[in-house]
């Protein structure tokens, strides 16, 4: 089944929490953890979310170089500015799914319209 999602007016956190939901194939009755579900997510109006309070300034996103001393930190509205907020939405539901094989696979059945 496909799901179209609006994500104008919502916030960013509930409207990754229920994409999440939507591809690990938890709203169908036939859930099994260990298959990767069917369901597809259309998600639009993408660049009206919001954020609440003053995460611009305060959400940081943090990666290593695997190198001593070399954890990069970067604030929300500098990677908005880079990336866009598609990639701060699909970051978000990346980091809600579980951390396994098929992890992968139901990201890819999430698109931008």
């Amino acid at each position: 089944m496909e799901y179209t999602i609006d994500c104008k007016n919502k916030r960013l956190g509930r409207v990754a929490s229920e994409i999440a939901t939507i591809l690990q194939g938890k709203k169908e009755p036939e859930y099994d953890p260990r298959l990767e579900g069917v369901d597809t997510v259309v998600v639009q109006n993408v660049d009206k979310i919001e954020l609440s309070g003053s995460k611009l300034e305060q959400k940081k996103y943090y990666s290593h170089t695997t190198q001593i001393g070399h954890l990069k930190e970067r604030k929300l509205q500098d990677v908005i500015a880079k990336h866009g907020k598609k990639y701060v939405l699909r970051h978000a539901v990346l980091r809600m799914l579980p951390k396994n094989k098929l992890q992968a696979k139901r990201i890819k059945r999430m698109k931008f319209a």
